[in-house]
C-alpha cells in the first residue's frame, strides 16, 4: 500500500492558504486528502469543537507530551502551546492518505531537523500592498495591528527559499490549480506508481 504524503504549507497571514487549504478539501479528485488537527493548550472558543478544530489539553499535558517526543512539532505562542503529534499524521498517511499541515516556517525547520518526509509549499503574496490590502478588508484588526503583522510577513517570507515549491497567489483559481498540480506530481513519483500498479506492471512486462 502507498503511503500518505506530508505536506507542509506555510504562508505570512494574509496570502490566502487557508483559503487554498479549504477550496482544495471541496475538490473530489482530492478526497483522500486531509489537515493535521493541532494539540493547544488555550482555551476553547464557543465555535470550536474538540477533535474537530484542535485537541485541547491542559499545560501539564501538553508538557508530558514534550516529554515523550510525542510532536513532530510545536511552537509557544505567548503563554499556550500549540503542537502536532506524530499519531495524528501517522494515522492519516499509513491510510494511503495525504496530510495538510498548516505550520509556519519555524515548525516546518523542526520537521526537517527529523529527517521526516514531506513537501513544503510556500505561499507568497503578488506585493506588499495586496497583502496589506487583504488584512485590510478583513476587517478584524485596527492599523498598528496590521503595521505588526505587516512587518511581521517580511520576517517569515525571507524563509521562502527553505521549502520544496512556492506559489504566488495573485489570481485564486491559478494558486488552486498550482497547489493541485503539485500533489498530482508528488502522486505520480515512480515509487508510489511502482506500488500503486504492481500487478498491471508485473502483466505488461511479462513475456
Amino acid at each position: 500500500m502507498v503511503l500518505g504524503m506530508l505536506y507542509i504549507l506555510s504562508a505570512p497571514s494574509g496570502a490566502g492558504k487557508t483559503s487554498l487549504i479549504q477550496a482544495l478539501l471541496k475538490n473530489k479528485m482530492f478526497y483522500d486528502l486531509k489537515v493535521a488537527i493541532s494539540h493547544t493548550t488555550r482555551t476553547k472558543r464557543p465555535s470550536e469543537n474538540h477533535a474537530e478544530h484542535y485537541y485541547f489539553i491542559s499545560h501539564d499535558e501538553f508538557y508530558q507530551m514534550i516529554k515523550k517526543n510525542a510532536f513532530i512539532e510545536y511552537v509557544k505562542v505567548f503563554d499556550d502551546y500549540y503542537g502536532t503529534s506524530y499519531q495524528s499524521i501517522e494515522q492519516i498517511i499509513s491510510k494511503g492518505m495525504d496530510v495538510f499541515l498548516d505550520i509556519d516556517w519555524q515548525g516546518a525547520q523542526q520537521i526537517y531537523k527529523k529527517k521526516m518526509q514531506a513537501c513544503s509549499i510556500f505561499i507568497l503574496p503578488p506585493s506588499k500592498e495586496a497583502l496589506n490590502y487583504r488584512l485590510l478588508s478583513r476587517g478584524q484588526d485596527s492599523n498598528a495591528t496590521i503595521s505588526k503583522r505587516m512587518v511581521h510577513a517580511v520576517s517569515e517570507m525571507m524563509h521562502y527559499v527553505e521549502y520544496d515549491y512556492l506559489i504566488v497567489n495573485n489570481e485564486f483559481d491559478i494558486a488552486l490549480l498550482d497547489l493541485k498540480t503539485i500533489i498530482c506530481g508528488e502522486r505520480l513519483r515512480l515509487n508510489n506508481q511502482i506500488i500503486r500498479h504492481e500487478q498491471l506492471i508485473a502483466a505488461l512486462l511479462t513475456h
